[in-house]
C-alpha cells in the first residue's frame, strides 16, 4: 500500500499538528521520568494543543480536500445491462 497515497496526512495541517503533538510527547515522557508532575501535565497539553492547532489549520483550508477521489485512468461508468438469454 505504499504506492497508493492519495496525499493522506501530506498537508500543513497534518504536519503541525503531529509535530506539535511529537513535542509534547517527547516533554511529557522526559518530565514523568524525572519526577515533574507539573511538568508532566505542560506536556500533555501540548499533546491537545497539537491537536487543535491541526483542526483550525485544517479549517482555514489547509486540510486535506473532502471531495471524493477519482480513479486515474478509468473507463466510463459501467451501465447495467439486461441478461442475455442463452441459445440453445
Amino acid at each position: 500500500m505504499a504506492g497508493s497515497s492519495h496525499g493522506h496526512g501530506h498537508t500543513p495541517a497534518a504536519w503541525t499538528g503531529v509535530i506539535i503533538s511529537f513535542i509534547g510527547f517527547l516533554v511529557a515522557g522526559a518530565l514523568m521520568v524525572m519526577g515533574s508532575v507539573v511538568g508532566f501535565w505542560v506536556g500533555i497539553a501540548l499533546i491537545l494543543l497539537g491537536a487543535v492547532v491541526g483542526g483550525i489549520m485544517r479549517a482555514m483550508g489547509l486540510g486535506q480536500n473532502q471531495k471524493p477521489l477519482k480513479m486515474v485512468g478509468t473507463a466510463a461508468p459501467l451501465t447495467a445491462r439486461e441478461p442475455v438469454a442463452a441459445e440453445s
